[in-house]
């Protein structure tokens, strides 16, 4: 089994799924992750059957913050004044950490449903290429863009990575993005956590057979931690 964050760095830049668990005291759970920019129908259908959670996209704090994507637990706190209800609904008591990372939801607007293989699958990808083309536009050109391609609510769920990667929040929002930036590809990951028979989180052992079976590379949380500490080094 491949299990070096070399290769997974590798796998990551060509288009490969890579499997990413994150620690045994935190959610306990291995996520499928690709590089956004190279997402297809086919690989929306891996995640949807062989993974079973819930497929979603990160965006790095640049993008975030350039667009000025907001956190959903910020949208829902704002929105309490009109909508008291969801004041009894603030997510104060996550049990593996200290801040969501859902943002909002999108669609293409070329689009139908937007819940397909094939059109989320194009949503992740026009993402990601909005990202690529950012370079040297400013915030409010990129914004005029993204609400031209793009409609919300959406099915591809949006997950804002923290700033500073891996200083305050260690999810696989922030793992499998550090990886992205680690690659060089678009600093964006679409990910989708695998599910067991049981009703639960796939077990660890089961996940590592998994990527075994299909010459995938599965990593733990530390190890991209580690490399994400000496590649800051050599930069």
């Amino acid at each position: 089994m491949k299990n070096s964050v070399d290769e997974a760095i590798r796998d990551m830049s060509k288009g490969r799924m890579v499997l990413v668990y994150d620690f045994d005291n935190r959610e306990g759970e291995t996520d499928m992750a690709i590089a956004s920019e190279f997402v297809t129908a086919e690989s929306i259908r891996e995640m949807r059957k062989n993974a079973g959670g819930l497929i979603c996209t990160t965006a790095h704090n640049d993008i975030v913050e350039v667009l000025g994507l907001p956190f959903l637990a910020d949208i829902f706190n704002e929105a309490s004044k009109d909508h008291p209800v969801l004041t009894g609904l603030v997510p104060n008591d996550i049990p593996y950490d200290t801040k969501s990372a859902f943002g909002i939801t999108i669609n293409h607007r070329k689009t139908f449903t937007g819940i397909t293989d094939v059109d989320r699958a194009l949503t992740v990808r026009e993402f990601a290429k909005l990202i690529k083309n950012s370079g040297g536009k400013s915030p409010a050109v990129l914004r005029e863009e993204f609400g031209h391609s793009f409609r919300a609510p959406g099915h591809i769920h949006l997950l804002n990575a923290t700033k500073n990667l891996l200083t305050k929040r260690f999810g696989h929002t922030e793992l499998t993005t550090a990886l992205a930036v680690m690659a060089g590809v678009v600093p964006s990951t679409t990910i989708c956590e695998m599910m067991g028979d049981n009703g639960k989180a796939l077990d660890k052992s089961k996940a590592k057979a998994y990527a075994e079976r299909n010459d995938l590379c599965f990593l733990e949380g530390q190890q991209v931690i580690d490399a994400w500490k000496d590649w800051g080094k050599k930069r």
